[in-house]
């Protein structure tokens, strides 16, 4: 997906019980479980430790160069899948250092010299990579070891499934950044749903691009990007196709799991075009989630030069809100 400069992603599922193995990244790893339930794990430069579980509808988040691993648990017998984010469109498989293939490619007496023991201790590693294996389910009260440095002092997964979300007039929005997830530095979201008829008004990112993912429903996105220049894209739910819907701004993977990517500060709306609800999340590399909203904009500018500009009455401009909640979801219209 050529556009997507800023962000990239993966779907990954893993049986119950099956370990992705551990390993760190050039780039921040955020996460959104979309079914099952994950125990993470990690260790900070200083030494502390953290395990987690992030549950379906919750969060994690890894800073580059930070190890770590995922393990599916048991809450489901068909496993976990989760999307992950990284905040570098370039984010390749081959930019992950995994454990075992670096062990693979050091001397023994190497590894035995590190680590003080003897050569033979370290006969049984494997001679590849594992990447990802199965594994009895963990323990649900699993804990690390204790670690003389304590462990981190903040959490390293976010239960954005239990987070109240904000009912506005068309649906609903939660939104989860550096702000309430506090080792989240470079990667927001605002998961918002739509009800049929209903829209995310007309708006735009000033400095963010947003990376957008599809979980239920059908969705329609209007694209501006100045000079004339616009195109309208239509997003679907349903099945498990494979296919390239465009090589611009949209990509069908495996749906559920449609994509748009947003570029900044393209002007933009989601409009709902179905007969049930849209749910989606609006992921963005940033540390605080900020739009710009078109209606309050216009509210907040001089009237007469707005209406010079459109040609509006006065009874238009007073219907337009100069206060907004983020990421505002509009109600469906009523033709007069």
């Amino acid at each position: 997906m050529p556009i997507a400069q800023g962000l990239a992603g993966v779907d990954m599922r893993l049986e119950a019980g099956a370990i992705r193995e551990l390993h760190w990244h050039t780039a921040d790893e955020w996460a959104y479980v979309l079914k099952g339930s994950m125990q993470v794990s990690t260790v900070t430069p200083q030494g502390q430790n953290y395990v987690g579980t992030a549950r379906q509808g919750d969060l994690w988040y890894f800073p580059s160069g930070q190890p770590h691993s995922l393990q599916a648990t048991g809450d489901d017998p068909e496993g976990s899948e989760f999307l992950l984010v990284f905040d570098d469109g370039n984010f390749d498989e081959s930019t992950t250092f995994l454990l075992t293939d670096w062990m693979a490619h050091i001397p023994k007496e190497v590894i035995a010299k590190n680590f003080e023991t003897g050569i033979a201790a370290w006969n049984t590693i494997p001679a590849h990579e594992l990447y990802i294996f199965p594994a009895p389910v963990p323990a649900d009260d699993q804990q690390p070891p204790v670690s003389p440095n304590g462990p981190t002092p903040e959490p390293y997964t976010f239960p954005l499934s239990q987070m109240p979300v904000k009912q506005v007039a068309g649906g609903t929005v939660k939104i989860v950044d550096s702000r309430t997830f506090k080792v989240a530095k470079n990667i927001a979201v605002a998961e918002i749903t739509v009800e049929p008829g209903a829209m995310r008004e007309l708006h735009w990112h000033p400095t963010q691009d947003e990376w957008t993912y599809f979980i239920e429903g059908q969705g329609r996105i209007t694209l501006f990007a100045s000079g004339s220049n616009a195109r309208t894209f239509d997003y679907q739910v349903r099945g498990r196709v494979d296919s390239v819907r465009s090589a611009a701004y949209a990509f069908a993977a495996y749906k559920p799991g449609d994509i748009a990517y947003i570029p900044s500060p393209y002007g933009h709306y989601v409009e709902n075009i179905g007969n049930t609800t849209l749910h989606f999340l609006e992921v963005y590399k940033t540390d605080q989630y900020s739009d710009v909203s078109l209606s309050q904009w216009l509210a907040l500018t001089p009237p007469e030069l707005v209406k010079a500009h459109l040609g509006i009455s006065d009874a238009t401009l007073q219907q337009l809100a100069k206060f907004k909640e983020e990421a505002v979801v509009v109600a469906p219209s009523h033709p007069e």
